[in-house]
């Protein structure tokens, strides 16, 4: 089962996740990160989503392809009121550029179709 918890990221991405948290934090955004390392047969199956299983797609990464293989990265949405605001893009915005602060890279930027504004991963 995918990792929630930061320990499962590496040093640098730990470290980098933190700084990302508290500054969030100071902005007045609250995140929840719900997933950090994921093992390739789990990134294998979230591939299949929307191509050879029901549902969106939500990745262009197989197995062994995602940073999160290698605890490079982690997902994350705003919470408000207690509650997940998957679609608040104006927030995912702020976040964005709070995470390329601290020396995450955004996929909410990545260049083609799919942008996947909840992941973030290690700049190094």
């Amino acid at each position: 089962m995918a990792s929630r918890s930061l320990s499962d990221l590496d040093d640098s991405t730990r470290n980098k996740a933190e700084l990302f948290m508290n500054a969030c934090k100071s902005a007045g955004i609250d995140v929840l990160i719900y997933c950090t390392y994921r093992s390739p047969e789990e990134q294998d199956e979230l591939y299949a989503q929307g191509r050879t299983k029901p549902g969106d797609i939500v990745t262009n990464a197989r197995g062994g392809q995602s940073k999160h293989n290698t605890r490079q990265a982690f997902d994350c949405v705003p919470i408000l009121n207690g509650k997940p605001q998957w679609g608040d893009k104006a927030t995912y915005l702020k976040m964005g550029v709070i995470g390329e602060s601290v020396g995450l890279l955004w996929a909410g930027r990545w260049n083609g179709k799919l942008k996947e504004t909840a992941h973030f991963q290690d700049g190094k």
